[in-house]
């Protein structure tokens, strides 16, 4: 939504952000783990699909307040944060209730994840054969793989949000300067 003469910057491009369509992965894979592995009458169920959508819910709601608020932009990124970190501890709580073993970052099987990960177009797709046929431990730990991923994006676009804050200001800063240039502008007029 670019707005060339404004103050209002270009804003809403969420679904160009990686961090974006990894976090439609996650929610999309955990919507799967959950009616593979849990009772839909499990509190669980809700909580991990809520902690999922919220994530991903959060970057698209604070990608569209961005233009008049980086100070809501930089808070609902870091609520999709949290909420993805919620759902880590549930894919953690699920393997150590169970006994399951949780991977090694460094494990010949988190490296498989991350190379896929690298993949052009990277979709559910990408992931749904492993999904909805391999084992829960299998299945749990490879969601802990994406969400790693994923917060890390967050965590990276957090800094950027912030330090971009800090250099152009927010909507106050924007509108003061460009009043001040259509004041400037005004005098130059009268005076040509």
């Amino acid at each position: 939504m670019p707005n060339d003469k404004g103050f209002i910057p270009a804003h809403g491009g969420y679904r160009d952000l990686l961090s974006y369509r990894k976090a439609v992965i996650v929610y999309g894979c955990t919507a799967i783990f959950c009616e593979r592995f849990l009772n839909p009458r499990d509190r669980t169920v809700d909580q991990m699909t809520q902690a999922a959508r919220s994530g991903k819910q959060n970057i698209v709601e604070g990608s569209m307040a961005s233009g008049t608020s980086k100070e809501t932009e930089i808070k609902l990124t870091n609520v999709a944060r949290a909420s993805l970190e919620e759902l880590l501890e549930d894919y953690l709580d699920f393997l150590r209730v169970r006994g399951l073993k949780v991977w090694d970052k460094d494990s010949k099987a988190a490296r498989a994840v991350r190379a896929l990960a690298r993949e052009n177009d990277e979709t559910i797709e990408t992931y749904r054969a492993y999904i909805t046929k391999r084992s829960p431990e299998t299945v749990a730990n490879i969601m802990i793989c994406l969400i790693h991923q994923t917060n890390y994006l967050l965590n990276r676009q957090i800094r950027k949000l912030e330090k971009a804050f800090i250099e152009e200001g927010g909507m106050r800063e924007r509108m003061t300067r460009a009043r001040l240039t259509e004041r400037d502008r005004q005098k130059g007029c009268r005076r040509g």
